[in-house]
């Protein structure tokens, strides 16, 4: 690949990282549009890169929970471990689906995503609950197998619906859910490409330049947010716009591929 696709790498997985680090859950569902349409890799490739650089920032970024105390470690290794098999079967489903079928309802998911992120409201803390081998278990499972699945399928980090899961299952304070939900990202991330560079769908020079965009995309993210606290919620709109008009143009895309 020449310089300037590698070049544009580092420049997505900068923005990826910046929104990361800016508003939170759902800025990594840009990731493979980014490496589609602006890197230029085939659908299956991308996604499989994508899922690449998607874990290793999610990694990073659980590190800093984790210091700060933000993750409750038996839920997190329970949802991470039972999901990461539905992660596997997801992704062996998803890289022998026909690539543009599978844009057209990644696109599909990019609009629930979106529209998830408008309804968004901050959660009351709860009660300090934890995961026990007692009646949260089979929930925890349940909801770990179900999110892995679409995120292997999708080659998504699925951080969107992990913390839901979390929460519904656990009933955990919400900053506990978004900590220790980047585990199962990480997890999941890693099975999907795993999976994905078993079929030689991987580009690997394009992920460790997307992983260091990421990284310092995401370093500055975290700085701003802190300064644009006010201005949080209308960030969190027009990137749901921005994921609007992306998920527009690749079902036109698509659908005019599967026509032809």
């Amino acid at each position: 690949m020449d310089p300037l696709h590698l070049s544009l790498a580092v420049f997505c997985g900068g923005l990826v990282g910046l929104t990361l680090g800016l508003i939170g859950g759902g800025g990594s569902i840009m990731a493979t549009p980014l490496l589609l349409y602006v890197v230029g890799l085939p659908p299956h490739v991308a996604i499989g890169t994508g899922a690449l650089s998607v874990s290793a920032n999610a990694l990073f970024n659980f590190a800093g929970h984790a210091r700060c105390g933000h993750v409750r470690w038996r839920s997190a290794l329970i949802f991470a471990a039972v999901g990461t098999l539905g992660a596997l079967v997801g992704s062996t489903l998803g890289k022998h689906f026909d690539g543009q079928r599978l844009l057209f309802l990644f696109a599909v998911l990019m609009m629930v995503v979106g529209l998830l992120m408008l309804r968004a409201k901050p959660a009351a803390a709860e009660a300090d609950r934890t995961c026990t081998l007692g009646k949260e278990l089979p929930r925890v499972s349940g909801a770990a197998l179900a999110v892995g699945g679409l995120s292997g399928f999708f080659g998504i980090g699925g951080g969107f619906l992990i913390v839901p899961g979390l929460l519904v299952s656990t009933r955990m304070p919400m900053i506990f859910a978004v900590g220790s939900s980047l585990l199962a990202v990480a997890t999941f991330g890693l099975a999907t490409a795993l999976n994905y560079a078993a079929s030689g769908l991987v580009d690997w020079p394009v992920a460790g330049l997307y992983v260091v965009g990421g990284v310092l995309g995401g370093l500055a993210g975290r700085r701003m947010a802190s300064a644009l606290a006010p201005h949080h919620t209308a960030f969190t709109r027009l990137f749901s716009g921005v994921i609007f008009v992306v998920a527009a143009y690749m079902l036109w895309r698509t659908v005019g591929s599967m026509a032809t």
